[in-house]
């Protein structure tokens, strides 16, 4: 009875806290707004890593490399300015060895001349607002020692009673099962661990006077990317309202915590329904009822999913005509060049650089034990750019960003699969009376899954070949990898597919869109273009093909494309051949045309292709939608389709 009171008595002490702390921040962040700490010129040095993940050892050693601390771990960059581009916490044990030094590091910067900046990312917010998924136990016991045991047995009591009311009955489960249950959810620890992530803790507190988005110079630092969000309420706007939606929240859920509602072991993805429970079960007054209607307002904010840029994966594996135009405008409202990003690991765990430089991602997976990379830093100096490795490596520049391919290991790229193609053995015979014939190429301990097309020998025209050639000079990355290829005596082209495709058809009928890191609609509009491009008018959806693990649009069969036609149409022309397609149509000139299709296309149906660039860039379009698909209905399952390739 003396635990259970004294916790109470602690509760008391932290409503307090927070009451005071609301305060606090809101002049904190009115503060920072007139300071305007979000724009940065005249940096001589820039270093930029992302992504820690608690990998203290690997993000010491990267600092090192880029000479910003010495041997003792103390500020040793002078005038750099060190930019860290969120999610420090979660996956590795040692989370809260990296806040520390972190922390100090900041006011060594200062001191220096120099400058931290620490961006917030998705999973250090996600450990403000209770989401604790990725949370492992070792984070948790860095904190074991400052726990206490009458905060624990508080919790407990109030983690009894709600699976009591959720049972019916008060001796539904036995105390034995029910504290298994409690202590497998709140690890040793768990309580010291959300106090110092609260609004009053130490690292809550530090972590809440951070931005999401700054600019230093020409270039802007986001965590996950620049969605629309970012072209609509640009530098200020994004940090004002994300902060603001931030601090509601977390004043909301505490307040419920308080007051018995919510309890820190509930986590942010069972608040909604928690609290939708007890409000229609009459078991809160109107001043309760006031902060769960903002608790479940809030979760919908760009805060927490993938419209915002925390969450925004678009920038770094969209392609340029499906991606360019929206980059091109959220940069030019940051009033930048190009933008430096995290959240998503490079497909080579490598820094890469992607539509033609504007984007550098720099998630190079420096917590091995999770994403299998190692520690790298991206080095700013007077506007060039290096790269600095854990082990002490330097490279002049990043490295170009590989074509990524639904279905292919990371470690295959566009020139890898070429390879494999061309050299692999085939382990299916032709389908004899078929033109197109489904084969397995067995090469390099890889099994790939291919679509043989014979061609008319000395016919001159390759269309395949040239569809795939022409997709990599857009940056498209559309049509799969195509090489030339002779099998049991007959000449063609054999392209790689996904091994179980699934079709536009089956998309629109089994498929919800919640999953779509680049949204499919506006893959079609670049599919439209190309067609108009490539005078393919008979497009279907056996010839729209995706794989599920990312829904990117994987386009075949382009056999009676090429022609004569010297006029094209897109449906929609008019907003969709945006600057990003009008760039890119202008920067295929007649002698790159002929350079990289000459081999595959006749002169004849060259210069058509070229009238039709000239078509589609003097407007070529025309009004109304002759969409091959339509809306799916999101209740629909998502089981996959039987339909074929």
């Amino acid at each position: 009875m003396r635990e259970r009171k004294a916790g109470r008595r602690g509760q008391g002490a932290a409503r307090r806290g927070a009451a005071l702390l609301a305060a606090v921040l809101a002049l904190a962040v009115s503060a920072a707004v007139q300071a305007g700490e979000w724009r940065f010129d005249d940096v001589r040095r820039v270093v930029v890593i992302s992504d820690v993940h608690g990998a203290y050892d690997a993000m010491a050693a990267t600092l090192k490399s880029a000479s910003v601390i010495d041997e003792k771990l103390a500020w040793s960059g002078k005038d750099t300015h060190l930019v860290i581009t969120g999610d420090l916490l979660d996956r590795g044990a040692h989370s809260r060895r990296v806040l520390d030094l972190l922390m100090r590091l900041e006011k060594e910067a200062v001191r220096a001349g120099g400058r931290v900046h620490m961006l917030l990312g998705n999973h250090d917010v996600m450990n403000m607002i209770g989401d604790l998924r990725y949370v492992v136990r070792g984070e948790y016991a860095a904190f074991a020692a400052e726990e206490r045991a009458d905060e624990r047995e508080f919790w407990f009591g109030h983690f009894v009673r709600a699976r009591s009311r959720s049972a019916g009955a008060a001796d539904a489960f036995s105390e034995e099962t029910l504290r298994a249950e409690f202590i497998e959810r709140a690890p040793p620890g768990f309580f010291a661990h959300r106090r110092a992530f609260g609004m009053d803790g130490k690292y809550g507190r530090w972590l809440l006077e951070k931005p999401f988005l700054i600019v230093i110079n020409d270039t802007a630092f986001v965590h996950g990317g620049l969605p629309p969000y970012v072209t609509e309420a640009g530098l200020a706007g994004v940090n004002r309202r994300l902060k603001t939606d931030l601090v509601n929240y977390l004043a909301a859920r505490e307040q419920l915590e308080e007051r018995g509602v919510l309890s820190p072991v509930d986590g942010f993805r069972e608040h909604g329904d928690i609290l939708l429970t007890e409000q229609s079960a009459g078991r809160l007054n109107p001043a309760q009822s006031e902060l769960v209607n903002t608790v479940i307002a809030l979760k919908e904010s760009p805060l927490h999913g993938p419209e915002g840029p925390l969450w925004y994966r678009g920038s770094a594996v969209c392609s340029g005509p499906v991606e360019g135009a929206l980059l091109r405008a959220a940069l030019t409202k940051l009033d930048a060049s190009r933008v430096v990003i995290g959240h998503t690991t490079t497909w080579s765990r490598q820094v890469e650089t992607r539509l033609n430089g504007r984007v550098i991602a720099i998630n190079t997976g420096m917590l091995k034990s999770s994403y299998g990379g190692s520690g790298q830093a991206l080095v700013i100096e007077y506007g060039k750019l290096s790269v600095t490795s854990e082990q002490g490596e330097t490279r002049l520049a990043p490295i170009p960003a590989p074509a990524r391919r639904a279905g292919v290991s990371r470690h295959t790229d566009d020139r890898e699969l070429a390879v494999l193609l061309a050299t692999g053995a085939v382990l299916d015979p032709l389908a004899r009376s078929a033109e197109r014939s489904r084969v397995r190429v067995e090469a390099g301990g890889k099994t790939l899954s291919a679509v043989f097309d014979r061609s008319a020998p000395g016919s001159g025209r390759e269309p395949e070949l040239a569809a795939y050639k022409l997709d990599r000079l857009l940056g498209l990355d559309m049509v799969p990898v195509t090489v030339r290829r002779q099998i049991d005596g007959y000449e063609g082209t054999l392209q790689w597919v996904a091994a179980d495709p699934i079709t536009e058809s089956e998309r629109v009928a089994n498929y919800a869109d919640d999953s779509q890191v680049c949204p499919v609609d506006k893959q079609i509009d670049a599919m439209r273009v190309f067609d108009a491009l490539i005078d393919n008018a008979h497009r279907s959806t056996g010839s729209m093909l995706y794989a599920d693990d990312d829904w990117r649009l994987m386009l075949v069969d382009h056999r009676r494309a090429f022609g004569d036609t010297p006029d094209a149409e897109v449906p929609g022309g008019r907003d969709v051949l945006d600057i990003e397609w009008q760039t890119l149509l202008r920067n295929l000139g007649d002698d790159r045309l002929r350079r990289a299709l000459g081999d595959v296309l006749g002169e004849r149906q060259l210069e058509a292709l070229a009238a039709r660039r000239d078509s589609l860039l003097r407007g070529g379009g025309k009004d109304g939608d002759s969409s091959l698909v339509a809306v799916p209905d999101k209740n629909r399952p998502r089981s996959r389709g039987d339909g074929s390739f």
